[in-house]
């Protein structure tokens, strides 16, 4: 990618905070949120197999709903699976982020920033996708990891992201710098 469509891209993502009045950190901080509440998911139905007890099924529902309900705050149009996928992308970033935790404790520091980089690229891809800065349909006919030429569109303007080697690695890469650009926890 060119350092001018880079920072197309930036400007794009600052736009579209701006468009739709986006307040990035407070969702950044609800995404985090949600993540926790699916880890919660899942460790209430593994205590309930594990105790056999089923009240912890129960309190899987209503935390289930209660999860659902703030994702509809982040995800407000989606189609086919786009919620589905955004979930599960919020849960896997999450995830190799707590093994990254536990690799960096046991002193396995390049094993554990390794898990950190992908851990935040599926976060910056949960983004992209959710702010559609991805044109789905390049998506569906090239794929994301084996594709040369990505196209993140918005508002009728391209970028493409052309890598001339490690794909997905420049996708993710840059895709990534851009959120760090735009997305600030610490704005208050």
């Amino acid at each position: 990618m060119t350092k001018e469509a880079y920072e197309k891209l930036v400007e794009k993502v600052d736009n579209i905070v701006k468009e739709k009045k986006l307040d990035l950190s407070s969702d950044e901080d609800l995404s985090i949120g949600i993540m926790n509440l699916i880890s919660i998911e899942e460790h209430l139905f593994f205590t309930a197999e594990k105790t056999e007890n089923t009240v912890y099924y129960k309190l899987l529902e209503e935390v289930r709903e209660m999860r659902k309900d703030l994702l509809k705050k982040i995800i407000k149009e989606y189609e086919g699976e786009v919620w589905c996928i955004s979930k599960h992308l919020l849960a896997s970033s999450m995830r190799l982020m707590e093994v990254g935790t536990k690799q960096l404790g046991k002193g396995n520091k390049k094993e554990a920033e390794d898990l950190f980089k992908k851990s935040y690229q599926l976060y910056s891809l949960f983004w992209a996708l959710n702010l559609n800065l991805i044109d789905k349909d390049t998506i569906k006919s090239k794929g994301i990891v084996s594709n040369k030429d990505i196209v993140a569109e918005k508002n009728s303007e391209t970028i493409e992201i052309k890598s001339g080697g490690k794909e997905s690695e420049s996708f993710f890469k840059n895709i990534g710098n851009a959120f760090k650009k735009a997305i600030d926890c610490c704005k208050e």
